[in-house]
């Protein structure tokens, strides 16, 4: 996908979840994330937004944690999320190719790993805001929603926190069935799963332990445990269905 892509997917999915979170209040409950209320989801949006235009704006080439949030009243909480959202959207419109900015996810360039991570990470949050109001999901586009299973499973469960591990070498073949040449194989061990893509059904004959194949977005929200496995078609080992659902969340 292009930059702009990403960039346009994050100005949709933020307005999005703002009007989501307005509708359903602060004190509505997130399903994924039971801890969390709507202001805690809020809040960390609002944060997290802000962090990365840091890394935008400024080109910023060390680790650090999102800033504390101000001390908001209730409804102070939408119009602060918006003015976060707005200011990254423009930021990453403005931003030159050659920025050159810490990421922590291997990509094309800096640019790219920023629009990027914060598309996916508005889009799976609207999601949380959307079933929290109890409102119907957006549909996600497919390239969009194979993209994000990619994310996740060749950047963010390939780092050292995941904690998606086995005792005993295992195999899972993952695969979008409505999206061109999405295609993973993850091997799973005591280390960090280490993906490859595999498109075109590539390996596809190769012995898996779990294989699990559905549309782009069903893959998408079930791998961030945003949505129940029954909407796959699994085969194989539910054991590691069971080991994601535990240890999957981000």
């Amino acid at each position: 996908m292009e930059i702009t892509e990403f960039v346009e997917a994050l100005r949709l999915d933020g307005a999005l979840l703002a009007a989501a979170a307005e509708e359903a209040g602060p004190d509505a409950p997130i399903p994924a994330c039971p801890e969390w209320r709507m202001r805690d989801l809020v809040v960390h949006v609002g944060r997290v937004h802000r962090w990365a235009t840091g890394y935008v704006t400024e080109g910023l080439e060390h680790p650090s944690r999102p800033d504390e949030a101000p001390d908001l009243a209730d409804q102070e909480l939408v119009p602060w999320l918006r003015e976060g959202h707005h200011r990254l959207v423009l930021a990453l419109h403005e931003a030159p190719e050659s920025l050159d900015a810490w990421t922590f996810l291997p990509a094309s360039s800096p640019l790219t790993f920023w629009a990027r991570r914060q598309a996916h990470e508005t889009a799976i949050h609207r999601a949380d805001a959307q079933q929290a109001l109890g409102a119907p999901l957006t549909p996600l586009p497919p390239a969009f929603a194979a993209d994000g299973v990619d994310e996740i499973l060749t950047g963010i469960h390939s780092q050292e926190r995941s904690r998606v591990r086995t005792t005993e070498p295992k195999t899972l073949r993952v695969r979008a069935t409505d999206a061109a040449d999405a295609g993973w194989t993850v091997h799973l061990s005591e280390a960090p799963a280490r993906t490859l893509r595999t498109p075109g059904g590539v390996g596809a004959d190769e012995p898996a332990d779990l294989s699990v194949e559905g549309p782009a977005e069903a893959l998408y929200l079930t791998l961030w445990n945003r949505a129940p496995w029954d909407a796959l078609t699994v085969k194989g080992d539910e054991a590691l269905v069971r080991l994601w659902e535990e240890h999957g969340g981000i």
